[in-house]
């Protein structure tokens, strides 16, 4: 047994709550600045494809380096590379409240998002490294409701100190939370050595990917995240056009927007409960149940010819619901297959899931959206792709 895996710290509850924060540590690092994008053109000159570049060079360095970070931490340990990754993400933050060109911001956002990526991918690792059984779901469920809640309040935060202190308080704020974030993980996570250690390079990671790629139960797990990745990323690009034409003002979206991840988070708190006395088989149908229901609703009040924001907010409250039951169980199964590579299965989830929820957002610009049913389609024909995964999925497992 490895350090990592010792009985003591797996109920702590200030353990959970510092592989949280670790985890959400990104999302806020994302989203916090969104609100200050729309001044940047004129602070430094430029176009707002200029300014978009700025969140690419993030998100590509997120969703990227997760995959070298993953099976990295497999064999030198998760502790230390956390470690470095909250260094890096707190040198890019600092970085960019100083920049004075947009270019260099952008840098200093691929930093950030390099540093970031290691709390994705080792936080989630050590999830799998220090529970066990129902226990890792229910912890699992609790990231849900983080991450659920993350996006929104950082959105909302960002844009009262935008207004209050200037554009770069935001990246201040996320320094200052990498240094508190630092001194949690060195003194409130566990020593962490590599389940196996191995001193491979380069072929062995590459065969480590390989291995689980060549594994149908991860790649469908994978497929299920990714499914609800890209059926959120998809509302989110297109619920502001679909408001707007409803007469909803920007000032006003946010409160529509939120109806999904307030709703998960109180599809994350269910599953904590259910994960005790049902399967996890069990709760993933439901979650799939309630997803398709929600959006059947959203299409047919579409068809009915229904324009209120109401009209598409209220039904999505059931797809929030849905996907929080449906996320613990899957993230659980996506890292619980092949234990000594939960970092590689952790990094090859998280990158999936941001290419999907990238191409679910890009795809909503290719249609028109005069009401929400064409949004409603889109984001159906991802949740199908998702149900056709997870019938595959149990299709070939024992019933739980």
């Amino acid at each position: 047994m490895t350090s990592d895996a010792l009985p003591a710290p797996r109920h702590s509850p200030w353990l959970t709550a510092n592989l949280i924060s670790q985890l959400a540590f990104g999302l806020l690092a994302m989203t916090i600045c969104l609100p200050s994008m729309q001044d940047w053109p004129a602070t430094f000159g430029a176009s707002q494809a200029g300014v978009q570049l700025t969140l690419s060079a993030f998100i590509a360095a997120y969703g990227g380096l997760q995959l070298l970070w993953g099976p990295w931490s497999d064999r030198v340990g998760r502790k230390p590379l956390l470690l470095v990754g909250l260094v890096l993400s707190g040198a890019g933050s600092f970085a960019a409240a100083f920049a004075p060109s947009l270019g260099l911001l952008s840098l200093a956002r691929a930093v950030q998002g390099a540093g970031c990526a290691a709390g994705m991918v080792i936080a989630r690792a050590m999830v799998q490294d220090l529970f066990v059984g129902n226990e890792r779901t229910r912890v699992m469920a609790f990231i849900g409701m983080t991450m659920g809640v993350c996006p929104p309040l950082a959105t909302l935060l960002g844009g009262q100190l935008h207004v209050q202190l200037g554009w770069q308080s935001n990246f201040v704020l996320v320094g200052v939370l990498s240094v508190l974030l630092l001194v949690a993980a060195s003194w409130g996570l566990p020593a962490a050595r590599p389940a196996q250690p191995r001193a491979g390079g380069l072929g062995e990671l590459l065969a480590g990917y390989r291995r689980l790629l060549r594994e149908p139960a991860f790649l469908l797990y994978v497929a299920v995240l990714a499914s609800t990745t890209a059926t959120f990323y998809t509302f989110l690009g297109g619920a502001p056009i679909v408001l707007k034409g409803y007469g909803v003002t920007p000032e006003r979206v946010g409160w529509y927007i939120m109806c999904i991840p307030v709703a998960y988070i109180f599809g994350n708190l269910w599953t904590s409960r259910l994960v005790r006395r049902s399967s996890e088989r069990r709760i993933m149908a439901m979650g799939q149940v309630l997803t398709l229901g929600g959006l059947l609703l959203v299409l047919g009040i579409g068809l009915g010819g229904a324009r209120t924001p109401l009209a598409l907010a209220l039904p999505l409250l059931l797809l929030g619901v849905g996907h929080g039951l449906l996320a613990p169980p899957t993230l659980t199964g996506t890292v619980g297959l092949f234990p000594a590579l939960a970092g590689a299965a952790a990094a090859i989830g998280g990158l999936m899931q941001q290419m999907s929820g990238a191409f679910g957002a890009f795809i909503v610009g290719l249609v028109p959206h005069d009401g929400q049913v064409n949004l409603a389609l889109l984001m159906l024909a991802w949740a199908v792709c998702g149900l056709a995964a997870q019938l595959a999925l149990h299709g070939r497992r024992p019933r739980a």
